[in-house]
């Protein structure tokens, strides 16, 4: 299996640092395809920023936030705290979850999946690729899957798919790789 060290001298391809930006640290805003700014696309510190210039419904959250903690006798700083620091959740918040799922899955799969199951798995791999909320995530697991197709008839190799998948986007974000024969342990 080529990993994206190796696609990355083909021609047409995209430099790692223009497919995914530069991720966590960056204050450069995002926006989707509505130009609306994008928190899972950016990093915490630069959708708040943006969020404190006022150019979202933060306001009207505050207040929904403030009359919710009224109805429920709550204090209105830990709605406000969880609703700041989580809805929507950034992008290296998303992944850390979007992975430990994923894994999850995988290591509940069945040891030998049947017709059925196996068909369900690929629809629902092929669903996340589509509306995955980071749009160049969701582009690069859709390339990778047509590259590499998930190995969804046992446990033991959608592991190891989705272990090889996880590494490639860790070589891309300049992370560590796993070491996919310890997937098990």
């Amino acid at each position: 299996m080529a990993d994206e060290r190796d696609s990355s001298s083909s021609a047409g391809a995209k430099p790692v640092a223009a497919m995914f930006g530069k991720m966590g640290g960056s204050t450069k805003q995002t926006a989707d395809k509505d130009g609306k700014p994008c928190r899972v696309c950016d990093s915490f510190k630069s959708w708040r920023q943006h969020e404190a210039k006022g150019h979202s419904k933060a306001k009207k959250a505050a207040a929904a936030a403030a009359g919710a903690a009224a109805a429920t006798g709550s204090s209105a700083s830990s709605i406000m705290t969880l609703a700041d620091d989580e809805c929507p959740p950034d992008s290296q918040v998303l992944g850390r979850a979007t992975w430990t799922f994923l894994h999850t899955m995988a290591a509940y799969y069945p040891e030998k999946a049947d017709s059925r199951q196996q068909g369900i798995m690929q629809s629902l791999l092929t669903s996340f690729s589509h509306f995955y909320p980071c749009g160049r995530c969701a582009t690069h697991l859709r390339s990778e899957m047509e590259k590499h197709p998930p190995a969804v008839d046992t446990r033991a190799g959608l592991s190891q798919w989705m272990c090889q998948t996880h590494n490639k986007v860790n070589v891309m974000l300049g992370k560590d790789e796993f070491d996919c024969t310890k997937v098990d342990e």
